[in-house]
């Protein structure tokens, strides 16, 4: 799995042109699904997203996590994460899993993520989706296990 964090002040999102939710302070995921991925490794980045310190203290430093400061989540799948761009100029997208088993694991992420934290909002699995971010700092992580 390979995730893209970033940590924005505010975010809307747009699936297929219909308006399907905004989050404030909080961050936004990327989650992209390799081929061979389980859903071993979802438990693992639940897990390292919520507690992840990246919100700064009074002081300017990354001391808080999302679940510190009550912030919110935007979680969007993107199999693109997996675009091998190295041959030619058109990505080459063998890295990424198949559709069927990618959308089980991202279904998957997002259920774990709910049992723990209610502000999500997500995005559809195979849609055209729009993304606006409002990038805070701007903050930007990857993240790949």
């Amino acid at each position: 799995m390979k995730l893209v964090i970033q940590r924005v002040k505010e975010a809307k999102l747009y699936v297929e042109d219909i308006f399907k939710g905004k989050i404030e302070k909080g961050i936004v995921v990327f989650v992209g699904i390799g081929r061979g991925d389980t859903e071993e490794k979802v438990d693992y980045f639940v897990k390292k997203i919520l507690s992840l310190r990246i919100f700064e203290d009074e002081n300017r430093k990354m001391n808080y996590s999302v679940s510190d400061i009550n912030g919110e989540l935007m979680i969007v799948p993107q199999f693109t994460l997996y675009g091998n761009c190295q041959n030619g100029n058109r990505p080459d997208f063998t890295m990424a899993e198949k559709g069927e088993i990618a959308e089980k694991i991202f279904n998957k992420f997002v259920e774990k993520i709910k049992t723990s934290y209610k502000k999500i909002v997500e995005g559809e699995f195979g849609k055209k989706m729009l993304v606006e971010i409002n990038n805070d700092g701007p903050c930007t992580l990857i993240l790949e296990k």
